[in-house]
Parts: C-alpha cells; structure tokens; sequence
C-alpha cells in the first residue's frame, strides 16, 4: 500500500494532494482547494508570485508589440543577474497566464538546494520596482510538464486563463547573451559553489528599465 501510495503521489488518481500543485506550484483554488498543498521544505526551485507586472494587461496600456518586449527583457535580464547573486541559475520561467493564480508569476530553478533556500530567504526581505517581494520554494522540477503543450503555437483556446504556464519568452538576443555571459561568469569563477560570494555576478548585456 505504501508503495502505491508512493506512486500515485501528485498525480490526478492522488485523492489527498492537489496535483496541479504538484505539477505548477499554484492551484486555481488557492487555500479553498479540496486537496492538501504540500509546500516542500527544500527544493531547487523558487517562486516570485505576481513578480512581473505586464503592461499588456493594463486597461491603459500604449504600447507597441516592440516595446513590450522590449519592457519584458529588461525585466527578464534584471532578474536574471540578480538571482545569480545567490548561485548557479539553470533557469528563469515568467507566466504569461492572465489568471489570478499564476499572473506575473516567477519561477527560478537553481542547481543546488542551497542555493534556492538563500534566495528565498534573502528575496522576502526585498523589494521590487516599489513592490515587496514574496518568495517561496516549489515543487515544480519539470517545467516540461509545468508549461501547457498547446502555447508553443498559440494553439491554446483558453489563452491566458490556462492553468498551465504560458511561458513569456526573452527575445532570442538577449537568451543568447545571457547564456554566453552566464558560461563565461562560470569559467572565471570555477564551478565551486562556495566562490559565488568571491565573485561578481553576470553583466548586464544592456541599459535596464
């Protein structure tokens, strides 16, 4: 029985624990949910809930595709660098979801467990563009099975009210530069975790919002 239990855990057969946040950290259902959030005590991975506010959902918003991305990559790079400073980065995910439950949402997943705990404790003591900062540690490790399947073509009919991430995309100059300055961070400072603090983190590639 142990063993079954084991096996059928964060999956839709799990009667007890909530799946979906299992798979995504976030539930459309929040603390009203009829399942059991099980919140991980350590992880690799963190969450910003609401971090990114996106123009393109402001009633007032004026601007063109362009500038918006534009807004997102600054956004995008900014984050980036700066939860370098607590370890190695393997990868930012912003939601594009519209959703009350993953708007704005920020995940990053780190290559140790420490390194996502000293984030997460130093980021809930920050602010943001005049914003506190909420953090915590989430279970999601697959951002494969995180991420709807049907966005990767605008193919999804329930656009931004999906429960599952839409993931917003950095334009591929800035992806290129921040995996190059990345690598090239890495080599200077050795692979050793415990150089982080002894190092500076990646440059920003441009001029930040």
């Amino acid at each position: 029985m142990a063993n079954f239990l084991a096996s059928i855990f964060g999956t839709e057969l799990d009667k007890v624990n909530c799946s979906f946040y299992f798979k995504i950290g976030a539930c459309r259902h929040g603390d009203r949910c009829s399942r059991k959030h099980v919140k991980p005590s350590y992880s690799q991975t963190i969450l910003m809930p609401n971090l990114y506010q996106n123009p393109a959902y402001d009633p007032k918003n004026r601007m063109n595709p362009s500038q918006l991305q534009n807004h997102f990559d600054a956004f995008y790079e900014d984050i980036w660098c700066e939860l370098c400073k607590y370890g190695e980065l393997e990868e930012l995910v912003v939601c594009d979801n519209n959703n009350d439950h993953l708007i704005g949402n920020v995940y990053a997943r780190f290559k140790y467990e420490e390194s996502a705990q000293k984030a997460c404790d130093e980021l809930n003591s920050r602010w943001y563009a005049a914003r506190p900062i909420y953090c915590e540690l989430s279970p999601v490790t697959d951002f494969r099975e995180a991420c709807c399947r049907l966005n990767s073509g605008e193919g999804c009919v329930r656009g931004g009210f999906c429960n599952f991430i839409h993931r917003k995309n950095p334009s591929e100059e800035l992806d290129r530069d921040l995996t190059l300055s990345t690598k090239k961070w890495l080599k200077q400072r050795g692979r050793d975790e415990r150089s982080v603090s002894r190092s500076p983190t990646p440059e920003p590639t441009r001029r930040r919002f």
